[in-house]
């Protein structure tokens, strides 16, 4: 490729607002390849909850970063960008056009950013401790805490306690806000010729394909998906059980509130998530936003975005 060519693809955006479409469209028409950034999609046996295609809804374009993990195994930011840039530098030998697709942006900031992981600002005495407290005091105590120190970060991380608990453990180590260092990360000149989308609609149109969404899940069988993850030896403290929907209906199954409870609070939750997507997204440099509703279906956003965002 030139120098100023696209080398990556990105089509982000919150949950529910047709992402997998539109980055189908796009390899059809590029020669494409999907890299999905998604922090549940990557598990094997979670499909329903995580939204995740089936292989006959793929259509053939291969997808990277989907079932490649047991869901008893950890996963995080750093992982998946080892494993996005080995995709990346795959895809691109073969002389396809890698495309990322999801909604986790911090992944995505990661990868195209390069911020790095060595492992330090980290301090298991300090982790351990602020854990103790989360378990006994419960997770509002940890947000009040970090509203009180980063209240920025605090806006942006609601209800995910591990990112509540890492912003606190970096503030006791280097005096510094999370959402600072953040900030920083963001202003880094991309390593990758990028065209970054972001796809969104009007949020009341947004809200209700969330709760739809959520019904269909039902309706497919997400409760018994948990109930097979429960009885595969898959504990609520896990990352794989953190994913929105999977820790409701854990503690549903656990006998901690009745089915309808749970079915209200992951309708809920998805929609605060979205919201906090929304925030994260709109700090993000040299981004295109794209209003899906303007659109007749996937195929003509996919070929807006190849004709006036894509550099040949």
């Amino acid at each position: 490729m030139g120098s100023d060519s696209t080398e990556l693809i990105v089509v982000a955006g919150p949950t529910a607002v047709g992402k997998s479409e539109v980055s189908l469209e796009l390899a059809k028409r590029l020669k494409g390849q999907v890299i999905s950034a998604d922090s549940m999609q990557v598990y094997r046996h979670m499909d329903i909850g995580s939204a995740k295609l089936s292989l006959s809804e793929r259509r053939g374009i291969r997808h990277h970063l989907i079932d490649v993990l047991e869901p008893t195994m950890d996963f995080n930011v750093s992982v998946f960008k080892d494993m996005a840039e080995r995709s990346i530098r795959e895809i691109q030998a073969s002389g396809a056009m890698p495309i990322i697709c999801g909604g986790t942006g911090f992944y995505i900031q990661a990868v195209i950013n390069d911020i790095g992981f060595a492992g330090g600002e980290t301090d298991g005495d300090i982790r351990k401790e602020l854990e103790e407290l989360a378990e006994t005091k419960g997770i509002q105590y940890m947000e009040e805490m970090l509203q009180r120190t980063d209240p920025e970060y605090a806006a942006v991380s609601h209800g995910n306690l591990k990112r509540i608990i890492r912003a606190l453990e970096y503030h006791r180590l280097t005096g510094d806000k999370m959402s600072a260092k953040n900030a920083a990360e963001r202003s880094k000149t991309p390593i990758y010729n990028t065209a970054y989308t972001v796809l969104t609609m009007p949020r009341d149109i947004l809200y209700k394909r969330i709760d739809r969404r959520v019904d269909i899940m039902m309706q497919a069988g997400f409760l018994e998906e948990v109930r097979k993850l429960r009885d595969l030896g898959v504990k609520r403290e896990m990352t794989s059980m953190q994913g929105l929907g999977y820790r409701q209906l854990y503690d549903h199954l656990e006998g901690c509130y009745d089915l309808d409870t749970a079915i209200d609070e992951i309708k809920k939750q998805t929609r605060h998530f979205a919201k906090r997507q929304l925030t994260w997204f709109r700090r993000e440099r040299n981004v295109t936003w794209i209003d899906v509703t303007q659109y007749e279906d996937a195929g003509e956003i996919a070929g807006w975005i190849s004709t006036n965002i894509i550099k040949r």
